[in-house]
């Protein structure tokens, strides 16, 4: 192996001993101070607002239902996207070199994609209990038990290192297959798999919940007409049902705000490419479906009532009192 100065040739270089060192493009001192503070603070804030629903729906017992358990596991899938993913990415494109090594290069592609398929499967489980609570609300309690919902959610968080496992097969086996020299890590999947990919992870996803949530705001507004009339189903109050329409809203807006961050990521497979992490605008893309793990909660404190209610109890440490699992937050 021969070495070289880091300014060999005119070029700064990422690895300048490296005789294949990659080039390395830095960006002014104060460009790349700003992109580090604004990655700090979104990193921090998606990991801290995700924690402060964990906290909530995990501490508090009113919070144990089966929706809230999907929350729970979206809310996971979001912490680590603020914790691993987000540092990442930025260190990728902040410093425009891989620095991590080939086993990282190898592995963080595979969480990210992991997690993001964990995300859509919790909108899917979503939207089928918020369908079931609206559209059959006297058979919800005996057909969404909370053991039912626990298996649901493993079962997801599986196929999705599984898959994730298949699609990424190649680059997990040969993770420098791509790279044309050493300090770059390239993700590509053909267009074949992005194709198959787009419909499992995507259209078809987004097509169970779109239909499930129009199906869901006809029921309800049909129950607000039957509501006025004063005519109210067996077993189920006024107020119970306002409460399930608004959680139905409010989880509608959350999907929504999905599927506007995800639709540019599968621009690629839907243009006929592949995707690749070398594509001028992935970084965009990419970021774009990253933030919306910042988003999720931040929807939660302006429409859950609940959520606002727990963060003062988990910031001003009431929740260290004893028997502070009992407050009342609904």
């Amino acid at each position: 192996m021969t070495y070289r100065t880091c300014f060999s040739a005119g070029r700064l270089l990422c690895f300048p001993g490296l005789n294949s060192s990659c080039t390395r493009l830095p960006k002014p001192r104060s460009e790349a101070a700003l992109l580090y503070a604004l990655l700090a603070c979104v990193s921090l804030l998606t990991v801290a607002l995700n924690l402060l629903v964990i906290v909530s729906i995990a501490h508090f017992r009113q919070l144990h239902n089966p929706t809230n358990t999907l929350l729970l596991s979206l809310a996971v899938s979001d912490l680590v996207v603020g914790l691993l993913v987000m540092p990442v990415e930025g260190l990728r494109y902040t410093e425009t070199c891989w620095l991590l090594g080939e086993l990282m290069c190898a592995l963080a592609p595979y969480v990210s994609y992991s997690l993001l398929s964990a995300s859509v499967g919790n909108m899917v489980l979503i939207s089928i209990d918020r369908y079931m609570a609206i559209c059959d609300p006297l058979l919800y309690a005996s057909k969404i038990t909370p053991n039912r919902v626990k298996a649901s959610v493993c079962v997801c968080w599986s196929c999705s290192i599984l898959y994730n496992g298949c699609i990424l097969m190649g680059h997990l086996g040969q993770p420098d297959r791509f790279s044309s020299c050493y300090g770059e890590c390239v993700v590509v999947i053909s267009h074949v798999a992005g194709t198959i990919d787009l419909f499992l992870s995507f259209l078809g996803p987004c097509t169970v919940m779109v239909v499930l949530y129009m199906r869901v705001f006809v029921v309800a507004v049909s129950q607000l007409r039957v509501i006025r009339l004063q005519i109210v189903a067996v077993k189920v109050t006024p107020s119970a049902k306002r409460s399930e329409r608004k959680a139905a809203t409010t989880l509608g807006i959350v999907i929504a705000v999905f599927l506007m961050c995800f639709c540019p990521y599968y621009y690629p497979s839907l243009a006929g490419e592949d995707t690749s992490t070398s594509l001028s605008y992935y970084a965009l893309v990419s970021w774009i479906m990253l933030l919306n793990s910042c988003v999720n909660p931040l929807i939660y404190a302006l429409f859950y009532p609940w959520f606002r209610k727990a963060i003062k109890l988990i910031i001003t440490l009431r929740i260290l009192q004893p028997h502070s699992q009992e407050y009342k937050l609904l």
